[in-house]
């Protein structure tokens, strides 16, 4: 690192950070207070927990099967930009239609069972983009969005692996030795697509959405045991995607400046790296850590449950896709990138 290149701030480090500073986005207490009695409450009447990861039947559901890392892997390299102006791609897979990043999954199942070797890095690091279409396609016959990048990002991803990591993430998450930051620095230094990282006011600021969300994949895949075990996985803050956003907007936990809303109602899109952007992402990340202290305050009873801003984040992911309809009329940041 050169003298006058900066060290970017860890994830929640930066969220503080931006959350101070930010301009266009801020966070009411009141709303922190409620969404956290509504979470908690969600928490103990659905049963969400650890085991919820497992309820969709597209994800991995046997953690010891020697591809289900792989299958991780691959899914989160390519999990990004799934929002669409107009019609959605979809995917009728198994009797039941799947759309967004699920419709990714169901793809990726779609193609194994077709006998490509989606899994291995042999295969994708020299995919063609013909062969890319196929797997993706749709039964619209529309496009998944960002194919080029995705075809890029899948063949730097898997000759990085084949070159440096015996040709299998699961040697990635072996050396890191059940310690999820290690890990994080591990793809973050290793794999550019997942370097999610922002310029906000002179500081270097980080996110790292699908680095984080990956780890959070095998935690929850494995029920944090075995090579899904890590220590520090407290560490990890929630994944500052367009979703969650929506969510805390639609809870009245993040309030939107007006020109901000105005925009985010016209639907004009942003840039990666933009101040309101980084706000809107920063400041979710720091709601939820708010958030999570404030249930750990309310909760007295119902000690065993467990608690971290990974939960909350898939609990409010779902919560989104259960309640679409309703939470359609407030807007949601759109941005076309890699990162999320």
């Amino acid at each position: 690192m050169s003298g006058n290149e900066q060290k970017p701030m860890m994830v929640k480090e930066s969220a503080e950070f931006i959350s101070q500073n930010a301009k266009h986005v801020s966070i009411s207490d009141i709303g922190v207070e409620k969404a956290a009695e509504s979470i908690l409450k969600g928490f103990k009447e659905e049963k969400f927990s650890l085991k919820s990861w497992k309820l969709n039947e597209l994800n991995p559901q046997d953690a010891n099967h020697p591809s289900t890392i792989d299958w991780i892997f691959f899914a989160d390299t390519l999990n990004f930009s799934f929002w669409s102006k107009n019609e959605q791609c979809k995917l009728t897979f198994h009797g039941k239609t799947y759309t967004g990043y699920w419709f990714l999954c169901a793809a990726m199942n779609r193609a194994i069972e077709e006998g490509f070797d989606i899994l291995s890095p042999k295969f994708y690091s020299v995919v063609s983009m013909d062969t890319l279409k196929h797997i993706f396609r749709s039964d619209s016959g529309k496009e998944i969005p960002m194919l080029e990048e995705r075809h890029k990002v899948l063949i730097e991803t898997g000759r990085c692996l084949i070159e440096k990591f015996g040709g299998s993430f699961k040697n990635c998450v072996e050396l890191c030795k059940n310690n999820a930051m290690n890990l994080l620095n591990l793809i973050i230094e290793n794999f550019p697509s997942y370097k999610d990282e922002a310029l906000y006011e002179g500081k270097l600021v980080s996110f790292y959405k699908r680095a984080q969300i990956l780890i959070g994949d095998i935690w929850a895949c494995f029920e944090g045991q075995g090579l899904g075990y890590f220590e520090d996985i407290h560490n990890l803050a929630i994944f500052a995607d367009y979703r969650i956003p929506q969510v805390l907007a639609h809870m009245k936990v993040l309030i939107y400046s007006e020109d901000l809303y105005q925009k985010l109602e016209k639907g004009i899109e942003m840039k990666n790296g933009d101040s309101e952007e980084v706000e809107i992402r920063g400041c979710t990340i720091w709601a939820v850590e708010l958030i999570l202290q404030r249930i750990k305050k309310l909760e007295v009873e119902g000690k065993d449950i467990l608690f971290n801003s990974i939960l909350i984040d898939h609990y409010l992911w779902e919560h989104r896709r259960k309640h679409a309809e309703e939470m359609s009329s407030t807007p949601f940041h759109r941005v076309r990138c890699i990162y999320y």
